[in-house]
């Protein structure tokens, strides 16, 4: 169960103030290039759109963290991976800041013209975005989602009338067919960046996922989520689209959409509706409602961009110091000035069909990142619960690989690879922002002596400024099946509880695992007994249930495959970044006080066995062991016999 205070609503208003956005500026770019196969270029997109929101409602349920696909890859590969997946998100969420701004103000043209044009047009844009940077450092309350949930409805509301006056007004399909030439009106180059460029607005996923840590749905709500996106992204999209190419026919060599059309495709479309009294209600009440949507996307952009940076800066993948809170309002405000800084850098040019490629690439390889990652999780991490599972898997080499996330990952390959052959602004700007910021995370690493590939936690006090207190923001405890556990579970509660923030109620988390020792005549995906899944399962239910008395606690529980306990205890505190481990020492102490220890291993061997003297020796974070007292044998106080 998903937990906190945000509800399906409020995540589906998430999810679609971007998509609504990106339709009212993407679609004179799509169909600038793919003319009259706009629909079908849209219908491909959103059956891309089903196979990644599959993708990142499985993610998020399974790692409820601040932020999308960069957690995914953090635990199905390492640090690097997952900063390189974050790194193109947040190019993604810059380009976003700067298109909203700039497509809104266009908007807001029809209703004073000199404002789409010059200097009153950067100005303008170059407001909403200093605007949004301000109510963002600020924050925002409850009532402001419920406010965007309104806003989104009856913008829904107002596109389905667009598409329903539009069939009956302008569409003719004999005429949009005639266009059509395959391979020359469009071309197939065009067509392909059509289609990559159409799902720019599915970053949204990203913003989503950044809020699952918040919020409150179950599976019910977790699929009625997916079907309604999807129902509205099939249906608007190609809707829309279709509407847009009858209602603008293409000519030999020129899209539907031109000159200022591309930046107001919308108006552009409620401009052919007849009569003229119809036309300009539609017009003035499309340019209200876009501008205040794509206002409404950009602050969901710094939004998303924020947590993700964030989200970064605890992890010290970038600066700790990007991600500085404010004293008072408890937001990363370096970053978001930052980010308004490199925003307005990106307006001024105005080519929104150069920055629809860029963030193509950054989607893309995102995308690409976020579908292998989490097939690799069935694997790593198979019995892991799942509040939503991707459904159509198949039995591979002992797990279940899911088709759809495999179906995702070779379209987003399939899009990158063409945006690189066919987009030099993507091949070349993409590929030097990335190269940018692997040497950025390779230096800051190496330079505070921190390993490239592992997981490093800063505690959220550190970026406040505030004095440190003895601080675990992630512990491990394996869990053995043994009277020990509560002890240890309820050593790491006491420990994390004690690192909890009393401004905000967060607090460290546990991560309880549970070690299968798969003997070497089995192979390691070997099919375990029930009774041993059943004994795991108990166990860690109740590691959970103890570790969650703790206020600000939260207790994450997995369970793992490995040949020795000890070696897969290391292992998982290095992948997974922990600053503690809290042991149960696997075998109890003979040793009375006073008594000399000795032995070829030193004290170590006398009281405890392999497996927890490997943990001791290996493991790079701090170690607390927890052992019962010494219980003397039947016969060393019974009276002897004759």
């Amino acid at each position: 169960m998903f937990r906190r205070s945000l509800g399906s609503p409020a995540l589906f208003a998430v999810v679609w103030t971007s998509l609504a956005s990106a339709l009212y500026f993407s679609l004179g770019v799509v169909a600038e290039n793919a003319l009259g196969l706009t629909p079908l270029v849209f219908l491909g997109a959103a059956v891309f759109f089903v196979l990644t929101a599959m993708t990142y409602v499985e993610g998020a349920s399974l790692h409820q963290e601040r932020a999308g696909s960069t957690v995914f890859a953090r635990y199905a590969f390492n640090e690097l991976v997952s900063f390189i997946a974050g790194w193109a998100v947040l190019l993604d969420f810059l380009i976003l800041i700067a298109v909203t701004a700039f497509v809104a103000v266009n908007y807001a043209a029809a209703f004073w013209a000199p404002l789409g044009d010059g200097l009153p047009e950067l100005v303008i844009a170059m407001a909403i975005i200093a605007y949004i940077a301000v109510r963002n450092a600020r924050g925002f309350g409850v009532g402001t989602r419920e406010r965007v949930v309104g806003l989104v409805l009856v913008d829904i509301a107002l596109q389905l009338l667009i598409i329903i006056f539009g069939v009956a007004l302008v569409v003719d399909l004999d005429g949009l067919l005639n266009s059509i030439e395959l391979g020359t009106s469009p071309r197939w180059e065009d067509v392909l960046f059509a289609l990559t460029v159409s799902t720019v607005a599915f970053t949204s996923l990203e913003s989503a996922a950044g809020q699952s840590g918040e919020v409150s749905v179950g599976r019910r709500g977790l699929k009625r989520l997916l079907a309604s996106a999807t129902a509205s992204v099939l249906v608007i999209y190609v809707g829309i689209s279709l509407v847009a190419v009858a209602a603008l026919p293409v000519t030999p060599g020129a899209g539907p959409l031109r000159g200022e059309a591309l930046d107001a495709p919308m108006i552009a479309i409620v401009h052919r509706f007849e009569p003229v009294w119809l036309s300009d209600i539609f017009v003035y009440t499309t340019a209200a409602l876009a501008t205040a949507t794509l206002v409404l996307a950009c602050h969901a952009a710094m939004l998303g961009l924020s947590r993700l940076a964030y989200s970064l800066t605890t992890n010290r993948q970038i600066p700790s110091v990007l991600g500085r809170l404010h004293p008072k309002y408890g937001t990363p405000y370096a970053v978001i000035a930052l980010a308004a800084v490199f925003a307005t850098a990106l307006v001024v040019p105005r080519d929104l069909e150069a920055l629809a490629g860029i963030y193509a690439f950054g989607a893309m390889l995102a995308f690409l990142i976020a579908h292998v990652s989490i097939c690799v999780l069935r694997y790593r991490e198979p019995d892991r619960e799942r509040p939503y599972r991707i459904p159509l898997s198949v039995r591979v080499r002992g797990g279940d690989l899911p088709l759809p996330a495999v179906l995702g990952a070779a379209m987003a390959a399939g899009g990158l690879l063409s945006l690189l052959a066919f987009h030099e602004g993507a091949r070349y700007v993409g590929i030097v922002w990335m190269a940018a910021g692997g040497a950025l995370y390779v230096t800051y690493r190496r330079a505070a002596g921190m390993p490239v590939l592992r997981r490093v936690v800063v505690s959220e006090a550190a970026l406040r400024s505030e004095p440190l207190r003895a601080q675990y923001g992630s512990i491990l405890v394996p869990i053995f099946g043994n009277s020990l556990d509560d002890d240890i579970v309820q050593t790491a509660g006491r420990l994390a509880a004690a690192t909890g923030d009393d401004s905000d109620g967060a607090g460290a988390t546990i991560e309880a695992i549970w070690v299968f020792e798969v003997p070497l005549s089995l192979p390691l995906d070997a099919r375990l007994p029930e009774a041993q899944l059943k004994r795991a399962r108990a166990a860690l239910a109740r590691a959970k249930a103890v570790g969650e008395e703790y206020d600000r606690v939260q207790v994450a529980t997995a369970t793992i495959r490995a040949r020795r306990a000890g070696e897969a205890i290391v292992a998982e505190a290095q992948r997974r970044g922990v600053e503690l481990i809290v042991l149960a020492a696997d075998e109890p102490s003979r040793i009375r006080g006073g008594a000399r220890l000795g032995g070829i291993g030193g004290p170590l061997d006398n009281f405890i066995g392999d497996a927890t003297k490997h943990v001791v020796r290996k493991a790079t974070c701090r170690v607390i062991l927890t052992a019962p007292p010494a219980v003397e044998p039947a016969s060393a106080s019974a009276p002897t016999g004759p």
